[in-house]
């Protein structure tokens, strides 16, 4: 990626990061604009899932920061042991933010759609996670980086859907929030993916031409 494009990346990361700290850790987490959204449409909220709520918030926070670090190529060549223990904290982060997100997936505002939408987000999450891991153990260097950039492009659903969700309010208004909400579970995360699968599409056929570059064919033969 570009600089131009890792500034952008990163700004979008902060805003959000700096918006879920103040919704959910210096003001009253109870308060923030989901928890309220949801009240909208039931009496009550059990305990257990403010509970998961706050643990899903909590981990998925430190992953979604940690990520640029274990995605940039620069930061992993200078700091290679940071690289591998901020590696390890952002494993955790996917495991209780994905068992955590899978248990509110089923809580979910708008119906089946939005409980399908975010179970697979959660579902795929732990998945590809699990994957980067399997790879970096059997030392398959290029495959692990693959299953990351798709993995965090699941956590940049974080991102996206506070992007996708004022925008949705605007077009459509409050009255038909249950109807947007159930295509952002969706719009959240599947053009994320579709993004990884291009960068990792790109980044395979620069390593095509680097190997061609470095051994033509003529020496080959």
């Amino acid at each position: 990626m570009k600089k131009s494009g890792w500034v952008i990346f990163n700004t979008f990361i902060f805003a959000v990061a700096c918006y879920i700290i103040v919704q959910y850790f210096i003001m009253d987490g109870t308060q923030a604009g989901l928890v309220q959204m949801k009240l909208l449409f039931l009496d009550k909220l059990s305990p257990l899932w403010y509970m998961m709520l706050f643990i899903h918030i909590k981990t998925s926070l430190v992953s979604l920061i940690i990520g640029p670090f274990t995605l940039s190529k620069t930061f992993r060549e200078k700091n290679l042991k940071r690289h591998r223990q901020f590696g390890k904290v952002y494993m955790v982060g996917i495991l209780f933010g994905g068992l955590s997100g899978l248990y509110l997936a089923f809580y979910a505002t708008g119906g089946l759609i939005a409980k399908l939408g975010f179970g697979f987000l959660a579902l795929l999450w732990l998945q590809s996670a699990y994957k980067a891991l399997r790879m970096i153990r059997q030392r398959n260097i290029s495959a692990h980086q693959y299953w990351m950039i798709r993995n965090y492009s699941l956590t940049f659903a974080a991102v996206t859907l506070r992007l996708w969700l004022p925008l949705f309010m605007v077009l459509f208004g409050l009255e038909n929030f249950e109807v947007s909400y159930a295509i952002i579970a969706w719009l959240a995360w599947v053009p994320n993916l579709i993004v990884g699968e291009l960068i990792i599409k790109y980044t395979k056929h620069q390593e095509t031409n680097i190997e061609a570059n470095l051994y033509p064919r003529s020496l080959k033969n």
